[in-house]
């Protein structure tokens, strides 16, 4: 039957790239590797050496994710195929739908399997921090972090990453004149990196009563979370601790004493707070990870040899040129001045959807393309 010829050639459509995927994610060896290991994991006295132990575990572990992913794949491409032949050679009509919601779920995770075969730089499995702060355009700009916060919350709960507020301040007016987020899950500053930039609005400003229209920038800053045993050696005494009251509106949430933490490199003049959590201990623990956080990546991008290397003047906030432009009015489109990627559903990024974006700067940036 026609119907089934058609789902046919669009499953086999994606035959060799399931191959390729295989051979990208060096499937043979990793399973060799997981062999290995697992050799390891049952040797007398194994445990013997805890920290050792748990990182032969630990590192099965991911093998085997990646693995049993493609495992995943490859099971459902066949699982559809025989599905197909079936329901063509009984013409049962009623399982063309079934099979093609069934393509599509393989489609979307074979996307994001060779999607994350790109990612592969050494801290893109980590959290990612994001740091916003609001530019041109006052009041306007500063709505514009608020909506850019929202955006890249949603992204995360799309992509079932946990979300949270670390630190804000909010405008004199309306929306946020900064804020700092955490975005936890597996490759969470791989997908993420793509972001770092200045984001800039065009839209008729809810704000003017004279209903014209604004452009105002925001910049977004994206960091890796750094786990603790990666070894950064910051002095005490180059640090200078202010602890304040939590911002907002009050609520079972806000602290009402001063557990809030600001943290302050002296050297650089790196200024980073934490106000999420309840203690002023906690609140100092994740605000020192957002410094290591941020003096590591300085360090990496100016390849210095040490922390002590960092100048203050490399902290100065340039805006310098968009990466991407938002533009509500006279027409509605999002393009990326990088890759030049667009799309005319504006409505669907700012709810999260921003996966095009991702994908096209890591597939040109893997070519060396992006600008």
């Amino acid at each position: 039957m026609l119907e089934f010829e058609q789902l046919k050639l669009r499953l086999t459509a994606h035959k060799e790239e399931i191959a390729e995927l295989k051979d990208a994610i060096g499937y043979d060896r990793l399973c060799r590797d997981i062999e290995e290991l697992e050799l390891k994991s049952a040797a007398p006295g194994f445990w013997d050496d805890l920290e050792n132990s748990q990182a032969v575990l630990q590192k099965t572990g991911k093998l085997k994710n990646k693995v049993e992913a493609y495992d995943r794949i490859k099971a459902s491409y066949e699982d559809i195929e025989v599905l197909i032949d079936m329901g063509d050679e009984e013409g049962d009509i009623s399982l063309v739908e079934e099979i093609s919601a069934s393509i599509d779920e393989l489609e979307s995770e074979l996307a994001a399997q060779t999607l994350s075969t790109l990612l592969t730089g050494e801290y893109d499995r980590n959290n990612a921090i994001l740091t916003f702060h609001s530019g041109a355009g006052g009041t306007e700009a500063m709505d514009w972090v608020s909506m850019l916060v929202r955006m890249y919350t949603r992204w995360g709960e799309r992509h079932g990453f946990a979300v949270k507020i670390l630190d804000f301040l909010e405008g004199d007016e309306a929306g946020l004149k900064s804020a700092v987020m955490l975005i936890e899950g597996e490759n969470a500053y791989g997908y993420l990196k793509s972001e770092s930039g200045v984001h800039r609005l065009v839209r008729v400003s809810p704000f003017d009563a004279s209903g014209r229209r604004h452009t105002s920038f925001a910049a977004v800053e994206v960091m890796p979370e750094i786990s603790d045993d990666i070894d950064i050696e910051i002095r005490d005494e180059d640090i200078k601790m202010d602890v304040f009251r939590s911002s907002g509106a009050g609520g079972q949430h806000i602290n009402k004493t001063s557990s809030a933490v600001r943290l302050t490199h002296i050297p650089t003049g790196i200024v980073v707070a934490c106000q999420n959590e309840r203690s002023q201990f906690q609140n100092r623990d994740q605000a020192m990870k957002m410094l290591k956080s941020k003096l590591l990546e300085i360090k990496e991008r100016e390849h210095l040899e040490k922390i002590e290397d960092i100048k203050g003047v490399q902290m100065e906030n340039a805006w310098g040129s968009q990466i991407r432009s938002y533009v509500f009015m006279p027409y509605t489109m999002v393009k990326d001045h990088r890759t030049e990627y667009e799309t005319g559903n504006i409505g669907a990024v700012m709810d999260g959807d921003l996966d095009g974006f991702i994908n096209a700067y890591l597939k040109s940036n893997s070519r060396g393309e992006t600008k």
